[in-house]
């Protein structure tokens, strides 16, 4: 008898308190931030076994081929580290003449991929154990297989077609030219040698080892310009945070160019039009919402990008004159429907741990659009980001497509301090659900007292770039009836991919409370 994989009922689940916590996408990587913790591991130890492992068995949302970021409580310092990937410095604005966008696919939409140097460099300052443990658990499931995820599988499938006319990918990703259905056992033998190379290089075998010397030998053989010197002279840098503040809690996010700036934007204007003192699912409440990312999207638009080419800096969108003057251009009754020409791919992993030393850490790693770029080294299982992608072609804009520059990135960790003190961790992948999403997270816990888990299975909103307002299933009529005749365009029960998918650790006085979202296949777990 052949199982459904649909799960069409309502999520009951319950939030889980322990003195050590991991929570992401995906069980089995769970399991392996657990084993790392339990084997002598830190709470950085086990993000970056988690992130490996989730290369392995989400590689549909993020892989070797990555970019990262990521925020950290040491216990006594928050830190922020981006370790996205620059263009080619031989990328030039002249290879996209004549172009209306910038390419998803192929040599051109990839920059120099991230996430291996952001796992050396968490290790190498925060972690407690060998380097190469970390690994272990990725490479056992690569080696051996792992039973594929329902909503893995689901999105593997929408690959098929996308990445038919790309020979590694397909012979590295497919079955007999198929994605792995689900429950079925997927092996990635390729992918197990190259996490083995990088366990034993402390990622060097990546950026100026075999590996990169593979990388490169495919560019050039299709005609792309990244060269060696592009990988050797990467760098993740520590960039601290920027913030916002809510009543007594500031949210902390990466500087640009990833997009934390628009939660923070919007999160400063409902600040500033006392929020809380509205009822928290009412249609003033989702009008407020709404109408204050509609008024990030432009400010990210028009300003956001590698902060080395941003002509306007975050303190200057974050100081109290900007933000009050842009709560005062939100009615209370009308929407003011702007669309916004900034696209984004919703395919990404995030993960959150934390360990009984009050060690924190909120990560986020991100292929973007789906696979990626399509391109798979052969023999390596490397699938290359298409972070490019996220570049425009206007001209003198600061985001504008050039070599040497971070492009805009969606995917953003959050991290929530009250008081001078850490009190969550988390995230919400998806695109531009994330910031969104960020902004509904917090108003559920941090002014309405909801727990973690409940806030995560709120039904949500969700603003899409051409201005229509997406609701998901359980927010009332009467509610999208009053939207509607506020003037915002709804969409009603959109599909739940649409919505982002959460993780969340709160500090508590003894332990931790954590949620997980339940739009993903994964779980909170600890112990």
């Amino acid at each position: 008898m052949a199982l459904k994989w649909n799960c069409p009922y309502p999520s009951n689940r319950s939030p889980v308190f322990a003195k050590n916590l991991v929570a992401t996408s995906q069980p089995l990587a769970v399991q392996a931030g657990i084993n790392t913790l339990k084997s002598g591991g830190n709470a950085v130890d086990a993000a970056i076994a988690t992130a490996i492992t989730l290369t392995v068995v989400e590689p549909n949302n993020n892989g070797i081929g990555s970019d990262a970021f990521a925020i950290i409580w040491d216990g006594e310092t928050l830190h922020g580290l981006n370790a996205s990937g620059r263009s080619p410095a031989a990328l030039s604005k002249d290879r996209f003449k004549g172009q209306e966008r910038m390419p998803t696919l192929g040599w051109d939409a990839v920059t120099v991929p991230g996430a291996v140097s952001a796992w050396v460099e968490m290790s190498s300052r925060f972690g407690n154990v060998p380097f190469a443990q970390l690994f272990d658990d990725a490479i056992n499931y690569a080696t051996h297989g792992f039973q594929v995820g329902p909503k893995t599988s689901f999105y593997w499938q929408s690959a098929e077609e996308r990445f038919k006319d790309f020979t590694p990918f397909m012979d590295t990703f497919m079955i007999d030219g198929k994605a792995p259905a689900a429950g079925e056992v997927m092996r990635l033998p390729d992918h197990a040698a190259t996490l083995n190379a990088i366990a034993e290089s402390k990622g060097d075998a990546f950026y100026q080892g075999a590996l990169a010397h593979a990388m490169i030998d495919d560019s050039n053989d299709h005609g792309g310009t990244l060269c060696m010197k592009d990988l050797i002279d990467h760098r993740c840098d520590w960039v601290g945070t920027i913030s916002a503040a809510l009543d007594k809690t500031q949210l902390h996010e990466i500087p640009p160019n990833g997009q934390g700036l628009m939660a923070l934007i919007g999160l400063g204007i409902l600040d500033r039009l006392d929020i809380a003192r509205v009822d928290l699912d009412s249609a003033l409440s989702l009008h407020l919402q709404i109408e204050a990312i509609r008024i990030a999207y432009a400010q990210i638009e028009r300003h956001l990008a590698d902060i080395d080419h941003m002509r306007v800096q975050p303190a200057q969108l974050l100081n109290d004159e900007f933000l009050s003057a842009r709560a005062s251009e939100i009615s209370l009754t009308r929407a003011n429907p702007t669309p916004t020409v900034f696209e984004a791919g919703s395919d990404t992993v995030y993960l959150t741990t934390a360990d009984a030393s009050g060690m924190m850490v909120s990560m986020i790693q991100s292929n973007f659009r789906g696979f990626g770029s399509g391109i798979v080294i052969p023999g390596t299982g490397i699938s290359m980001q298409n972070r490019g992608s996220g570049f425009i072609l206007e001209e003198d804009h600061p985001n504008q497509v050039g070599g040497g520059k971070r492009p805009y990135q969606t995917i953003i960790p959050g991290f929530v301090m009250e008081n001078g003190a850490p009190r969550m961790s988390f995230g919400v992948m998806g695109g531009h659900m994330q910031a969104q999403g960020h902004l509904q997270m917090m108003l559920r816990i941090f002014v309405h007292q909801q727990n973690p888990q409940a806030a995560s299975d709120a039904p949500r909103w969700h603003l899409r770039e051409d201005g229509k307002v997406l609701l998901e299933a359980g927010i009332s009529s009467d509610v999208s009836d009053d939207l509607s005749a506020r003037g915002h365009d709804i969409i009603l029960n959109a599909p739940e991919h649409n919505f982002g998918g959460a993780q969340l650790i709160y500090r508590m006085r003894d332990g931790y409370c954590g949620g997980s979202d339940h739009r993903k296949e994964g779980l909170v777990a600890g112990f």
